[in-house]
């Protein structure tokens, strides 16, 4: 067998000493684990050149995929984010005192409050993106459209029943 990577020299390896198992999975599931792992690196540094931690672009992100005038709900956000009552708190609090999103009262509640993305958050968030985008095309270009849009598929069907689990 050649060996071409990282996860080549892995899969040779549980051969050897596990014949009796079948690794053809991590064939697979290793490689998108390392791929996840340098995406999140790469993402780490696009972000923190615009002064932002993943989280932070994770949340700004979803206010102004919202569209004008881009705000939502908390209670929006923790489902566009998957993250908990409270870890939204925080990281809401944290982004008002940097002045990239504000909190609004909530017309259609008296009670409810709505996360609104400032013009600095909104400049922050489009850089970030830009950034993020220049990077990954990079990434993929040694795939054809073709090939891009046939990974798309398969793993759009892998993620499939995680996402059907997902509250």
């Amino acid at each position: 067998m050649t060996v071409e990577d990282e996860v080549d020299r892995l899969i040779e390896a549980w051969r050897r000493e596990r014949p009796d198992l079948d690794v053809t999975p991590m064939e697979v599931l290793s490689r998108v684990t390392r791929l996840a792992r340098h995406l999140d690196r790469a993402r780490g540094q696009a972000f923190s050149g615009h002064g932002l931690e993943s989280w932070e672009f994770d949340v700004l992100a979803a206010l102004r995929r919202s569209g004008p005038p881009y705000q939502l709900s908390p209670g929006r956000l923790l489902k566009e984010t998957l993250v908990t009552s409270g870890t939204m708190t925080n990281r809401v609090d944290r982004l008002a005192a940097r002045g990239l999103v504000e909190r609004l009262p909530d017309p259609a509640d008296r009670r409810g409050v709505l996360v609104k993305l400032t013009e600095a958050g909104r400049d922050a968030v489009d850089a970030a993106m830009a950034d993020l985008l220049a990077h990954e095309q990079t990434l993929l270009g040694a795939l054809s459209r073709t090939e891009q849009t046939q990974v798309a598929r398969v793993l759009r069907e892998l993620v499939r029943p995680f996402d059907a689990e997902t509250p």
